[in-house]
């Protein structure tokens, strides 16, 4: 599990937008997941908190708030990066990022009857860059 949340902010996961940021986050599990699994996604830059309702997510074309995700149809794969933004220019350098949510894994129970809900909390220390992430991965669709 420790290798899983330690890829799931790689070097290169912070940019830079004309109104605010971008943090493209790995799947910290082992196999693809519903977009629907996935609750509570909050994220923390320079101890500046931003919730479920102040996210957008970009599911390609498309924007939505990281409130909705359990609505979505859609996947995130593996190999993926979730792309989550936020308001509030960073300045160039170094930003403490942390973000924090809830993966409901639906084909696991945790009793009867109760599927299994894990809390993840990953962070990093994240130079912000201005331009997207290489292309060993692809964003979520």
């Amino acid at each position: 599990m420790e290798v899983m949340l330690q890829t799931a902010l790689r070097d290169d996961a912070l940019t830079t937008t004309a109104d605010g940021f971008e943090l493209r986050i790995g799947l910290p599990w082992i196999r693809s997941m519903p977009l629907s699994s996935v609750y509570g996604l909050a994220v923390e830059v320079d101890g500046v908190r931003f919730g479920p309702e102040e996210l957008a997510v970009h599911l390609g074309v498309r924007d939505v708030l990281a409130g909705s995700l359990p609505e979505e149809h859609g996947w995130w794969f593996v190999q993926d990066r979730l792309v989550v933004a936020g308001s509030g220019r960073l300045a160039a350098g170094a930003h403490a990022v942390s973000v924090d949510f809830q993966l409901l894994v639906p084909y696991l129970q945790a009793r009867p009857g109760s599927p299994l809900i894990l809390p993840f909390h990953l962070e990093a220390e994240l130079e912000s860059g201005r331009h997207a992430v290489s292309d060993v991965a692809k964003d979520v669709a």
